[in-house]
């Protein structure tokens, strides 16, 4: 078995990638492995940690990779070793966002070096969109505006973290807000006019926020949530249930908001716009771009993650061996 450890020096606020090296040499040696089994790399650029993690894979030997960085060093990790059936690939957050990772378990649990090093591997759904692959939510809209605009912000040293997000959404709420959207969902073709939509294969995303509190990563679904166009007046109190995930009661959504809400379950989605608008901005796994049409569609069971063994014992997935 090899371990091969991604470090990303531009995830997070300042580049943290010797500390963690360090805190790594510390549960190697807690857990018993052997230094020669392991590898660390700093990634270099955009791109560079799915490069490393198909390097590492393509030799046939059992390999456990793990991607210290945020949900991008993470996607870009699973992309790169997800063809081959020797790898499986883990996340230690150190990114802004880290989304993958709540729909499991706590930020805590994942920080914990020699549980991750201890853990096991479950299979999990993954879903190849037009912007690349994505492990948790593929989103177009206000949301992805707000998140491509937030770069500018983060820019300014002034700024961080949530401080980017909220002045980016202040001033996206500000100017025009919403599209007219044409959607075939497993060859169902509606219209809408939406503030938002998330294709999710996990629960959050966008920093906590649970646009499909019911979504699970090894089901065979995704969960489509398209959140209506709606006033300037009705858009902090709708986006408050969105952020906690109560627009759903159950399984189902609330009736008490169901209005403001298309809900679907799904394999295959295509996304365009209808208004002749120009682009539509969307976003995988951290990943944004403007886009003329969006297509996402499920690979079941494609990827193999490592999770902390006391996440692994708790989750109810099926298992893997041998990796």
């Amino acid at each position: 078995m090899h371990y091969l450890f991604l470090l990303n020096p531009a995830a997070g606020r300042q580049d943290t990638t010797a500390q963690t090296r360090r805190r790594l040499e510390g549960a190697l040696l807690q857990c018993g492995i052997p230094r020669q089994d392991c590898s660390f790399i700093r990634t270099m650029y955009k791109g560079h940690a799915k490069t490393l993690a198909r390097q590492a894979a393509r030799t046939g030997q059992p390999v456990r990779i793990w991607a210290a960085g945020g949900d991008g060093t993470f996607r870009e990790a699973l992309e790169g070793a997800s063809p081959y059936p020797n790898a499986a690939v883990g996340c230690i957050p150190a990114g802004s966002g880290n989304d993958f990772l709540r729909t499991f378990g706590t930020k805590a649990e994942f920080l914990d070096l020699a549980d991750q090093l201890r853990g096991g591997v479950v299979p999990i759904d993954l879903m190849d969109t037009s912007l690349g692959l994505s492990a948790a939510v593929c989103a177009a809209g206000l949301d992805a505006q707000v998140a491509m605009g937030a770069a500018d912000f983060r820019r300014n040293p002034l700024f961080h973290g949530e401080a980017a997000y909220l002045l980016s959404a202040l001033r996206q709420i500000c100017g025009p807000i919403g599209r007219r959207l044409r959607f075939v969902v497993d060859g169902e073709s509606f219209a809408a006019d939406v503030l938002m939509c998330a294709a999710c294969n996990t629960r959050d995303y966008g920093g906590g926020f649970r646009a499909a509190p019911n979504a699970c990563p090894w089901d065979g679904w995704i969960d489509l949530v398209i959140v209506r166009r709606v006033s300037r007046a009705k858009i902090l109190r709708l986006l408050g249930r969105y952020k906690k995930g109560g627009h759903f009661s159950g399984a189902e959504l609330d009736v008490r908001t169901s209005g403001f809400f298309i809900y679907r379950r799904a394999r295959s989605i295509s996304i365009e716009t209808a208004d002749g608008a120009g682009p539509l901005v969307a976003t995988a796994d951290g990943e944004c771009a403007p886009v003329e049409k969006l297509d996402i569609s499920l690979r079941p069971l494609a990827g193999r993650v490592i999770l902390p063994r006391a996440v692994f014992e708790r989750a109810k997935a099926p298992a893997l061996s041998g990796i």
